[in-house]
């Protein structure tokens, strides 16, 4: 990076972390401070904020690391993930929000001891703290890779800088700290992917415009928008998008605190509602155009030489390697091939301009057998980096758009995107610090431990509380590089527990004739069932939102057959 590039990250960052914590602290000043404002920013934000704020806790750094990287090596399958976000939104609008809003909790959790008891309330909040603890490292690893690739640090130690940066910002600024410095944000991503995507089109040929470049990623299998077919072992199609990712979402946004935190910030059950909707709607067109610069990358890499593996530390470990001979050869015919492609895609775009059918088809079948050659070419070059060094990171998929931006995008470009990284990441790594501090002292700690200590004191517990759990993400992040794709990984990881916790709250909210204990163990024995499901690869990980969604209200119907005690008098 030029120091023009160091000096646009460094400005981004300061400015826009510095704007929330001055503003949250103007606030304080006015208003104090106690449990309510620090957790909850006092429920006084309007919905373009909890709108924004909920999208930007959503939007981690992975979304913008490892989405394109999706689209460039799978296509645009990946948005049907979101096609059940909408009406997710509109059921939660309807249902959660006012309950939410009327039982005036901290947390999610809270409402589950209402209408059940203490163990079902522990236990929900349990599986969140250790689900959300999870992903909340690999959201740190995403930005650390950046720099540790750009700088060539120790990633071990830029996790350890990452997390603990994030941690001094949360632990100072509180919840309209993170949502302020979330307005700002996002302006910066939507303008800098944006830009990303302009520049990227206008680095193609002078006689290929954007047009043209989706006729070329049709026809290499990019624009794999849609799949109709229903098959329960495909991730992603139009069935897994739907019903799973309706599941998933429900969930993750009706009983993830890091979500519920964000959209309780609303002054009013119509402003929650709003900010709400507001995502729904905004979230699968963001989606979809963060995968198709993904998309519009492919294109640009088919007219111009492509790295054969994107993770440039790596490869350059091979050339001083005993393995550098095998690995030149492998690049020898990783350029044969990629000749090969650039030959096919001028003869698709002659074809094209022609309206020559044959052509284009006879182009696109070339296309496809090179894509297939080029990944066994890349098969042998992950076999020898694992010979080098067996605990290296063989997914490239995160690097791809790091690598292309790196090499190619203008000097200050380069250090707008770098920081809209970093902000994502500070954004969703804060929210979900600040949930995590909430449900373990809402829910545990003023609940089990000390019941009837003063609001000054819960305070300061959430502050150190914050502090644990930075830590805990941290030690999480030092063995993210084994999960490969970021994007993808993160939402396995939710869908083993998301199903769970919705279930229970369905539970609570629709069938009253259910009780604590019938819940409590329907819980258990769902989440050993999907953990079993995903360990044995059973089904594609979307459907376990949905299984263990239905398992747990299934079960608890059955187990409540042979609970004698009705269900209120479990309350």
């Amino acid at each position: 990076m030029s120091t023009l590039d160091w000096g646009v990250l460094g400005a981004t960052l300061l400015g826009l972390v510095l704007y929330g914590v001055l503003r949250s602290r103007a606030e304080r000043a006015r208003n104090g401070q106690n449990l309510d404002s620090y957790l909850l920013a006092g429920q006084s934000l309007p919905w373009y904020h909890v709108g924004l704020s909920v999208m930007a806790t959503q939007a981690s750094a992975i979304t913008f690391l490892s989405a394109p990287g999706q689209g460039f090596t799978d296509g645009m399958r990946f948005v049907q993930f979101y096609f059940g976000l909408p009406l997710a939104m509109v059921v939660l609008s309807i249902t959660f929000v006012p309950i939410f809003h009327r039982l005036k909790v901290f947390t999610a959790y809270e409402y589950l001891e209402t209408r059940f008891d203490t163990r079902v309330r522990t236990l929900t909040a349990g599986l969140f703290l250790l689900q959300r603890g999870l992903s909340t490292g690999l959201s740190i690893y995403a930005p650390a890779l950046v720099l540790s690739t750009i700088l060539n640090w120790n990633i071990y130690w830029t996790n350890i800088i990452i997390g603990g940066l994030v941690l001094v910002y949360t632990v100072a600024g509180g919840a309209k700290a993170i949502s302020y410095t979330h307005l700002q944000q996002m302006a910066v991503v939507a303008f800098a992917m944006v830009l990303a995507g302009y520049l990227t089109v206008r680095l193609l040929p002078p006689d290929v415009g954007f047009v043209d470049a989706l006729h070329v990623a049709g026809k290499a299998g990019r624009m794999n928008l849609i799949d109709l077919h229903f098959d329960p072992n495909s991730r992603y199609n139009l069935w897994s998008g739907l019903i799973g990712g309706f599941f998933l979402q429900l969930s993750y946004f009706g009983t993830d605190q890091s979500q519920v935190g964000r959209y309780l910030t609303g002054e009013s059950i119509g402003q929650s509602r709003l900010g709400l909707l507001m995502n729904g709607l905004l979230k699968v067109p963001m989606q979809f155009l963060i995968l198709l610069v993904g998309i519009l990358v492919f294109v640009f890499y088919q007219y111009n030489p492509s790295p054969a593996f994107f993770n440039r530390q790596e490869t350059d470990k091979l050339r001083n390697s005993p393995y550098a001979s095998a690995y030149q050869v492998a690049e020898i015919k990783h350029q044969n091939l990629t000749n090969r492609r650039q030959r096919a895609v001028l003869d698709l775009q002659s074809a094209l301009k022609t309206d020559d059918e044959a052509g284009q088809d006879q182009a696109g079948d070339q296309i496809r057998q090179t894509d297939e050659a080029l990944k066994t070419v890349k098969a042998d070059i992950v076999g020898l980096i694992k010979k080098n060094n067996p605990s290296a990171d063989t997914n490239d998929v995160n690097y791809v758009f790091l690598r292309f931006v790196l090499d190619y995008l203008p000097h200050g470009l380069i250090g707008l995107l770098i920081a809209m990284i970093f902000l994502t990441s500070m954004g969703s790594v804060a929210s979900a610090y600040s949930s995590l501090a909430s449900t373990s002292v809402v829910d545990v700690y003023r609940r089990l431990i000390q019941p009837n200590a003063s609001d000054a004191h819960y305070l300061n517990a959430s502050r150190w509380s914050t502090i644990g759990w930075g830590v805990f993400c941290v030690i999480v992040a030092q063995f993210a590089n084994q999960f490969g794709s970021m994007i993808e990984a993160v939402n396995v990881l939710g869908s083993l527990f998301y199903g769970v916790v919705l279930g229970v709250f369905v539970v609570a909210f629709y069938v009253k004739s259910i009780g604590g204990t019938a819940t409590f163990w329907a819980a258990i024995i769902a989440e050993l069932f999907v953990i079993l499901s995903w360990y044995f690869d059973l089904t594609a990980f979307l459907w376990l939102n949905a299984i263990g969604c239905l398992l747990v209200v299934g079960i608890a119907m059955v187990l409540q057959q042979f609970v004698r005690q009705p269900a209120d008098s479990q309350r």
